[in-house]
């Protein structure tokens, strides 16, 4: 029996943590506890403790069903000091000492029950078995396996001999094939759709209808794409220019991070860099505007500007909480601040994973500086009461940034604006901190031998961390960290916009309750092909603008929606409704009526004739049109909209004071068209990039003749699906 309970004790890492010197006369009290666990312990826990805590629940995290989780605890610490019952939160609470008295919802047990438990802990609280037959210990999730590391997801990129996409869709197609091209037409309208958000003239089409491969070079190097692709990854970044919460203060240079994005898409820049720079601008090239601006990424989200003193430290963790779960979401597809109060339910994220992350942003803050021509940066007016709109230094641009060492951005708050120090929280609460946590990264993403080549050392007298460059290196290193992760993420994205869904269907959820790719082999040839390009979005794009999978039609085949619903092969296309800005855009466009200025300070003024990137977005007065077509609120990462089919579409479309004025800057351009029917015919290539068929060129010439104005006829037109539609 000595021998057993010797052995006991040395595999027993639990029991060694709690209880680092044993007891001399350890072996003799170990045979005693067990002997008490099974004639009276074990039933006391299974009536008054196991249902909440191993059985039917597990409530606080705690766990007794077995003696590793017993003694590992929950989230309010551990329950028993084995060999010391007075120390032991477990006892006080049954005492009623302590809070939350146990158990819960019952009466307090006799003394003599208590002090049966008492004597079985001060006897190393040994079990005999568990107390539910065949239950094995929850695993310590803090330690990350090798099995976790070959999660799909978590894999280095594989090796493909394929030459293209098409070729790797009909090799795991089944036998199936594509469909038919689209037309030479309705290809050029997709093209512009797509890279654009704006249809193409009369006379872009015609040259177009010539070759579609210059025209996706036309397109890929027009001001115009990086304004419509800004759109979509202004969703993921959850972009607003407001704080958010009751008073919803307006940023006024917050527009400066929405600026960054639509240069740095039209000038290819690559997106690993694109990556640091959102995270670590301002230490990567701390004199240059566009670094600058690109940090807007972090402190995009909400803030409340309404801070008690008892509100300060909660409210920071939360701010840094957001540029986290932001960061996570976008850049790996990971719901990483689902760690923030336990180890992640389903994924290999251990809580103090999560913490050690956070604490990147430990002095991270919004700041509002003045970039000014020579370079200088100075810190401009922080706080929003008092805020200055213009600079003191002419041609000095005003922004708003996110880093460290400047005067942070206060508000009306009782407290410092930052800690000096980051802790890990038991549940996520700052009352309960469990010791100063360091700057690290994922396990199941790095190596404990590999962090030293992530670290960045900043020069003497610098005022930032090198935190945050530390973890853009990380997150960026395709052989060591997360940088596989952050291509496969990438370009499923890209699938996405151009296919209407993603080769993972759950863009921002590349963890084990996401939807497993369906083409992984596809998924990783994209992403190595973005590494091998240099990081560069555009080549990319070219790759699936002129595959076959993307130039099919949309020509409808029962069979093939039986044998594949949901369209995981890629072996034919559904339409696309466009986004709520691409419909307004669109408008605009063929009206006439667009005003093609770029960048700088937007509007909420839906009257305005300016594209919809650059409506300003106030998280309390979001712009009624866009959100009735589906724009997402920008309080967390949105990977993916929804699309909704309401009355209120067809009302603002039919009603609104702006679809009326496009509708008459339509009639305008047709006046000079000539007659009825070539009046006709140049809306519907306008609008549709075809002519009208015999049947509508018959039905537009009647309304018209029966007393129907131009305008009337127009405002029909774009309000019909083929218009908002792409197919």
């Amino acid at each position: 029996m000595q021998h057993r309970l010797l052995t006991l004790l040395m595999f027993s890492p639990a029991l060694l943590t709690a209880a680092p010197g044993l007891p001399a006369d350890h072996a003799m009290r170990m045979e005693r506890g067990l002997k008490s666990f099974q004639q009276d312990v074990a039933a006391i826990l299974k009536e008054n403790c196991l249902g909440c805590h191993g059985g039917e629940k597990v409530k606080s995290g705690f766990d007794m069903a077995t003696r590793e989780d017993f003694l590992r605890g929950g989230s309010h610490g551990s329950a028993a000091v084995p060999f010391d019952s007075k120390k032991s939160a477990l006892i006080e609470q049954i005492n009623h000492a302590k809070e939350p008295h146990m158990p819960d919802g019952k009466p307090k047990l006799g003394a003599d029950v208590i002090a049966k438990i008492a004597a079985w802990i001060d006897d190393g609280a040994p079990y005999a078995e568990p107390l539910i037959a065949g239950k094995k210990p929850n695993r310590d999730l803090s330690a990350v396996t090798e099995e976790d590391r070959r999660w799909w997801s978590f894999l280095p990129l594989k090796k493909s001999k394929a030459q293209s996409i098409d070729q790797l869709l009909v090799k795991n197609a089944g036998g199936a094939s594509f469909s038919p091209p689209a037309t030479p037409a309705t290809l050029v309208r997709r093209l512009y759709l797509d890279l654009t958000g704006i249809p193409p003239t009369p006379e872009e089409l015609s040259a177009g209808l010539k070759n579609t491969d210059a025209v996706i070079d036309k397109l890929l190097a027009s001001p115009r794409y990086g304004e419509r692709w800004t759109r979509h990854w202004l969703d993921v970044a959850r972009y607003a220019e407001s704080t958010g919460f009751e008073q919803d203060y307006d940023r006024p240079f917050a527009f400066h991070y929405r600026d960054f994005v639509i240069k740095a898409l039209n000038m290819d820049m690559p997106y690993d860099q694109f990556v640091k720079w959102q995270l670590a601008g301002d230490e990567y090239e701390p004199r240059n505007p566009l670094a600058l601006a690109a940090t807007g990424f972090l402190g995009a989200g909400v803030f409340p500007s309404q801070i008690t003193a008892n509100e300060v430290e909660r409210t920071r963790y939360d701010a840094m909480d957001d540029m986290l779960s932001t960061t996570s979401a976008a850049m790996l597809g990971l719901s990483v601040g689902c760690a923030r109060c336990h180890d992640h339910k389903y994924d290999p994220i251990p809580t103090r994973d999560y913490y050690q992350l956070l604490s990147t942003f430990t002095t991270t803050t919004r700041s509002n500086v003045d970039v000014h021509p020579d370079g200088q940066v100075t810190p401009a007016v922080s706080t929003m009461d008092k805020k200055k709109n213009t600079p003191d230094v002419p041609g000095s641009t005003r922004m708003m940034i996110c880093g460290e060492g400047y005067d942070p951005i206060v508000m009306h708050t009782q407290g410092d604006p930052f800690f000096d120090k980051t802790y890990l929280l038991k549940r996520g609460n700052p009352d309960f901190k469990d010791g100063e946590i360091a700057p690290g990264f994922l396990q199941v993403l790095a190596r404990p031998a590999d962090e030293k080549r992530w670290q960045w050392q900043p020069p003497q007298g610098s005022r930032f961390s090198g935190r945050r460059r530390t973890l853009s290196n990380w997150i960026t290193d395709v052989d060591h960290g997360a940088g596989a992760l952050l291509a496969r993420v990438i370009v499923n994205r890209l699938w996405q916009h151009h296919f209407g869904t993603g080769i993972v269907a759950t863009p921002n959820d590349f963890g084990k309750t996401g939807t497993a790719p369906g083409q992984p082999e596809l998924l990783d040839w994209l992403a190595s092909q973005l590494i091998a390009n240099g990081w560069k979005l555009k080549p990319l794009h070219r790759l699936m603008l002129q595959s076959k999978a993307y130039q099919q039609s949309c020509q409808h085949s029962p069979a093939k929606e039986i044998a594949d619903p949901a369209n995981v092969l890629f072996m034919r296309r559904t339409p696309q409704r466009l986004e709520g800005e691409a419909i307004r855009d669109s408008m605009l466009a063929v009206s006439g009526m667009l005003d093609e200025t770029m960048f700088g300070p937007g509007t909420r003024d839906e009257n305005s004739r300016r594209r919809s990137i650059y409506f300003n977005i106030k998280r309390s007065q979001l712009i009624g049109s866009m959100v009735a077509f589906d724009l997402p609120e920008p309080l967390v990462s949105q990977g993916a909209r929804p699309t909704t089919t309401v009355a209120p579409q067809a009302l603002i479309l039919m009603n609104s004071t702006q679809a009326r004025q496009w509708a008459d800057g339509l009639a305008k351009r047709l006046a000079d068209a000539g007659g009825t029917q070539e009046q006709i015919t140049r809306a519907y290539t306008l609008c549709f990039c075809r002519a009208p068929t015999a049947a509508e060129l018959s039905q537009g010439t009647a309304f018209l003749q029966q007393g129907g104005t131009l305008a009337d006829y127009c405002q029909v037109l774009l309000s019909l699906n083929e218009f908002v539609y792409v197919n």
